[in-house]
Parts: C-alpha cells; sequence; structure tokens
C-alpha cells in the first residue's frame, strides 16, 4: 500500500464536499481495496460513507423498494419487506459472492462500479429501477454507458435506488468458480407494460435482451425464452468461456429464471 489521507464523513453533505473536492468514495471496499492493493488505483484521499445515515435504510414506498446505498448485501437479503414484496432481488442479494462479501459489500457500491459481471445491475436494469444521486434520479436505462462506466459526474454519489415491485421475476446464474461472479446471469421481471430482461457476464456491461424480452411479454412461458435465437456476435470470449457458449447460457438461463419466477 502507499500513504493516502482517510476521512469518514458524518453526514451526506460533508461527504459530497470531499467527493467534489478529490477524494474517491469508499463504500465497501470489495473492488476499491483489492485495486489498490494491486497498485491498480491510487486515490491520495478515501471518503469512508460507512457514518452517513442517510445512506442507510430499507423502506416500501406504495409499489416501490427504496433501498440506501450504503446497504448490505445480507441486509438485502435478510430484509422482510424484500423477502415479501420481491423475493427475486432478496434471493439475488443472498448469493454475491461468499459470506465475507456479503457482510462488507454494499448495493450503491456494486451499481457505481458496474463491473460487466455484477449481479446488482441486472436486478437494476431489468426492474427499470431509478439511480437517487446527490444531483438527480437516473433511469437504469440511462445509468449503464458500458464497463465500468455509468451516468455518475465527477462527485456524485448515488442515495438510493428505487425498485418498482414486479409482478414476477427470478434470477438465474452460473456463478464463475474462481471469481463467484457470474459466468452469465439474467434476471427477468414482469411488469404492466411488459417483461424486461436483463444479462450481465456476457458483454460489456449489463444490457437488456430486445428479442426475449418480445417473446416472453407475448408468451410468458420456458418455451417462449428457448425459441428466441441468441447472437454471439457481441459477446464475449475468454479463458473461461467461448461467446458460443456464453449465448447458450443466456438461452438456458432465461428459461431457468422464467421456470423460477412462475414458481
Amino acid at each position: 500500500m502507499y500513504a493516502f489521507t482517510f476521512e469518514r464523513p458524518a453526514s451526506l453533505d460533508e461527504a459530497a464536499k470531499l467527493a467534489a473536492a478529490g477524494a474517491k468514495p469508499l463504500a465497501g471496499g470489495q473492488t476499491l481495496l483489492a485495486s489498490m492493493k494491486l497498485r491498480l488505483s491510487a486515490p491520495e484521499q478515501l471518503a469512508d460513507l460507512s457514518g452517513c445515515p442517510e445512506l442507510t435504510g430499507i423502506r416500501r414506498e406504495g409499489d416501490a423498494l427504496v433501498i440506501g446505498a450504503m446497504s448490505r448485501h445480507v441486509e438485502v437479503a435478510n430484509n422482510a419487506d424484500v423477502k415479501s414484496a420481491y423475493p427475486a432481488l432478496a434471493d439475488l442479494a443472498s448469493r454475491i459472492g461468499d459470506r465475507q462479501v456479503r457482510a462488507m459489500g454494499t448495493i450503491g457500491g456494486s451499481v457505481a462500479n458496474n463491473d460487466p459481471a455484477a449481479c446488482y445491475p441486472s436486478a437494476v436494469l431489468a426492474s427499470g429501477a431509478t439511480v437517487v444521486t446527490t444531483k438527480r434520479e437516473i433511469a437504469a436505462d440511462d445509468f449503464f454507458q458500458g464497463l465500468f462506466a455509468t451516468a455518475l459526474e465527477e462527485g456524485e454519489l448515488i442515495k438510493a435506488i428505487r425498485f418498482p415491485i414486479p409482478k414476477q421475476a427470478a434470477y438465474e446464474k452460473l456463478r464463475q468458480k474462481a471469481s463467484h461472479f457470474p459466468l452469465v446471469g439474467v434476471f427477468v421481471a414482469v411488469y404492466g407494460s411488459g417483461v424486461r430482461v436483463a444479462v450481465t457476464g456476457a458483454g460489456n456491461g449489463v444490457f437488456r435482451h430486445a428479442g426475449l424480452e418480445a417473446a416472453l411479454t407475448k408468451s410468458f412461458t420456458p418455451e417462449s425464452a428457448a425459441a428466441v435465437a441468441i447472437d454471439d456476435s457481441e459477446l464475449n470470449s475468454d479463458l473461461h468461456a467461448s461467446a458460443a457458449y456464453r449465448a447458450n447460457l443466456i438461452s438456458v438461463l432465461a428459461q431457468r429464471a422464467v421456470a423460477k419466477a412462475l414458481g
């Protein structure tokens, strides 16, 4: 490690001022601290967000769940409101990484980092959720912008994420054994306006799949998902899996997710 200053703001206003001045926000630290140890990131100042009460809490507001950015994965997984209103989201949180990661990692940190194989971005995008920041509200469709890229501006912090509660939903993934990240993950959510399907782990960031959405909006069955051809031309190919294999996984996991949602 190397020398840096560590700040622990006691309020969101204080945290926002530090971030605006160039401090690197520290949420759960599951990515940032590892990057610092590997000398891939070298911030001169850290602002620990764990002391900001405005970033905590999980509550239901009408037909939506509002989850504070500093909510740990284990808190989302075990929260009674999440488990009753949006069990697919609780299930996703309960299977992120391992026990240590779930105890420290936060939903805001995961979404802000936008790792191309992270689980939470698929839930945010498939839900058509809204990312509430210190400056504005950003629709999920506008938030994720590719590999580790988001619509967040310099110094802008995520305060909470507002999830519309779906009629049915489910998440399925095939976990990469070494990293525990999904090799591919598929989140399906049914709303009055139609079905939304988000895929993680397969491409250059999380993305919606229009073909699956159209087929499942017409008929929400595993057979409908199976009938959709998955194009592998823009999917990742690496030592873990070829693009063709990932395309097949998208189909298989979408079918499993629909069957799971149907219960």
